[in-house]
């Protein structure tokens, strides 16, 4: 059987029935109920590409598809109301259109959710839920500021209560309290936004607060507003900006108090339950399904990118001694770099299952518990997949560099998702403290792994292993933290933070590898489980071998099981060649709604078409 079978199109009933297994265990059992009508639009001409545009000009396509697929779908308070609409809606746009996305996710989620959170039972807010509601005004989000990045607790915008007008006076103090990187660098465009600021009032610091703001309508920015553009970016066109305020005045119903405080009937405020940490949390809120919404977009770019690749890599034809007509992928070297990759895929693929399983359980505010899941997801997810991007750009060689082949623009993507809704490092860091705050870590490795008949092709071992690793580093940062030696509290978490770090993301890969543990439980087609038990496998040797000489050094690796390690991936590699076919077609792409040439099954013919060349 050659590549260009395996990958080829499947046509038995047998091959369909393992599609759709793979499609019930991918989306969760939710793709025709929850995304199959977002996918469609994609189909639709209004996302066919658009030649020699200028980044402003991709940037204002942008604002014309988000309109389009705010159209055809239900309103966004209704989709606000089921999180797996959401979630999906983060998934798809992205696939041709990473501005789109951007812009879909700062309106639905963090705008017109925050609003909708803190005041959505409110009869004075109806008018600015409506205008967010109905796309009459994009919402922005502007909570980080050119000084502060992602202390956000930090911000310096003001907001100080004029008790006799009952008005809000909305302030930037100094160039370091602008706001950064929210939409308003096309003033034309209707914008009412929703402005974390920090509340003062009699006198009285109460901490961070959002507020509705009108920024522009069609005839510009408002009084009061200014903006200036931000520099250019590669791929996405948007319009980010620094943005501040010169006392612009607010009615006092703009704030957006939900239960965080209220105003006694003489017109003081009083600041609700717990400490301004607290508050600005539930501010925050909508942080937590946003990242939720960036590790979707992130598997999403993921798959698409090893789609494209395998495909590619079945129908690119090379040489090898005594052929000329090879598909690429015969060779080892290329399958261990791809099938590496589509292990990762699937991995946070069933990571970011669990986490939105567990958010759509939690009835109340986010736990401690969901909330270290989500961020281990999120920061996990975004690290992954922008690894795997690149990868997959590389192996298609000069194919990849091409905007219209997709990966390259996911590329770009990526680099943004690891720094959204909290950037990666920062956010695992905060992650790692909580973690080893905890007396005892939860892992599987409690005692020593004991060796079964199938060694290191054994998954459950490798979890256990990996256990080991998590609980390890978890209990010497503690030491660490404990450690009485005179050093300041900051000195101890510096010296401890780069193993807190590892201890953090060794959890999270535990995690993932238990989660795709499960799923390969819950196959029912046998080839759809002999095909996950593999890339399963592929995915923990892969993460041990990342650490092999951490391990070795414990003394959880013998030096024969690390050198055997290679071989080890390279077998399984050959075991997961026949299944490549079934595992991308699971997906639910196709070559027509990527519209990237080298992912056609004739991609000369689909590359010369793009180009006018040939004959």
């Amino acid at each position: 059987m050659t590549s260009a079978t395996v990958l080829g199109p499947a046509e038995s009933d047998e091959g369909d029935a393992g599609r759709a297994e793979l499609s019930r265990l991918i989306f969760d059992g939710t793709y025709e109920d929850v995304h199959a009508d977002i996918r469609a639009l994609l189909l639709d001409p209004a996302f066919d590409a658009r030649d020699g545009l200028s980044l402003p000009e991709a940037g204002r396509l942008a604002y014309e598809r988000s309109r389009f697929v705010h159209g055809r779908l239900e309103r966004p308070l209704e989709i606000l109301k089921n999180p797996r609409r959401l979630f999906a809606l983060a998934e798809w746009p992205s696939l041709l259109d990473v501005s789109t996305f951007s812009l879909l996710m700062v309106h639905y989620n963090l705008c017109l959710g925050t609003v909708a959170e803190h005041g959505g039972d409110r009869e004075d807010l109806k008018d600015h839920l409506e205008e967010l509601d109905s796309l009459e005004s994009f919402g922005p989000y502007m909570a980080t500021e050119l000084g502060y990045g992602n202390n956000v607790a930090a911000l310096r915008t003001e907001a100080v209560y004029d008790r006799h007008t009952e008005t809000f006076v909305i302030n930037t103090p100094d160039p370091l309290a602008q706001k950064y990187m929210s939409y308003s660098g096309f003033q034309d465009v209707p914008k009412v936004a929703v402005v974390l600021a920090r509340l003062k009032a009699d006198g009285k610091d109460h901490g961070v607060y959002p507020f509705v703001v009108r920024i522009s309508d069609a005839g510009g920015l408002c009084e009061g507003i200014r903006a200036a553009p931000c520099p250019e970016k590669p791929v996405q066109g948007l319009d980010n900006g620094l943005t501040w305020f010169d006392h612009v005045r607010v009615p006092r119903r703009n704030l957006l108090l939900g239960d965080m405080g209220e105003f006694t009937p003489e017109g003081a405020f009083k600041p609700g339950a717990g400490n301004q940490r607290k508050r600005f949390l539930k501010a925050m809120s909508r942080i937590q399904p946003g990242r939720l919404c960036v590790s979707s977009a992130a598997v999403g770019a993921g798959r698409a990118s090893v789609y494209i690749a395998l495909r590619y890599a079945a129908r690119r034809l090379t040489n090898a001694p005594g052929r000329n007509d090879m598909p690429v992928i015969e060779y080892r070297s290329h399958q261990l770099s791809l099938f590496t990759q589509l292990a990762k895929v699937y991995a946070m693929t069933f990571l970011l299952n669990h986490a939105k399983r567990a958010y759509l359980r939690e009835t109340g505010e986010i736990s401690a518990e969901l909330g270290v899941l989500i961020a281990l997801t999120k920061a996990l997810t975004t690290w992954e997949m922008t690894e795997t991007v690149a990868v997959c750009r590389e192996r298609c060689g000069a194919q990849g560099i091409f905007s219209a082949n997709r990966i390259a623009d996911y590329g770009s993507l990526l680099q943004g998702l690891v720094t959204a809704e909290g950037d990666n490092q920062v956010l695992l860091a905060t992650t790692a403290g909580q973690l080893l705050a905890r007396p005892a870590a939860e892992t599987a490795g409690a005692t020593r792994a004991e060796r079964g008949p199938h060694g290191l092709l054994d998954v459950r071992l490798l979890v256990e292993i990996l256990g080991e690793r998590e609980r390890s580093l978890h209990e010497e940062g503690r030491a660490r933290m404990s450690d009485d030696s005179g050093r300041t509290y900051f000195e101890a978490w510096n010296s401890t933070m780069n193993s807190a770090l590892a201890m953090a993301r060794t959890r999270a890969v535990r995690v993932a590898l238990e989660a795709f543990e499960a799923a390969v439980g819950e196959a029912h087609d046998p080839s759809v489980r002999a095909a996950l038990r593999e890339l399963a496998l592929l995915y923990a040797l892969t993460e041990v071998r990342r650490d092999a000489g951490w391990y070795l050094a414990q003394g959880a690796l013998t030096a024969d099981e690390v050198r055997a390690l290679p071989d080890l991936l390279d077998e399984v590699c050959t075991r997961v060649l026949p299944y490549t076919s079934l595992l991308i077609d699971g997906f639910r792409l196709s070559p027509e709604l990527l519209r990237a040439p080298i992912a056609a099954d004739d991609y000369v013919s689909a590359f010369q078409s793009l180009t006018g060349g040939g004959k």
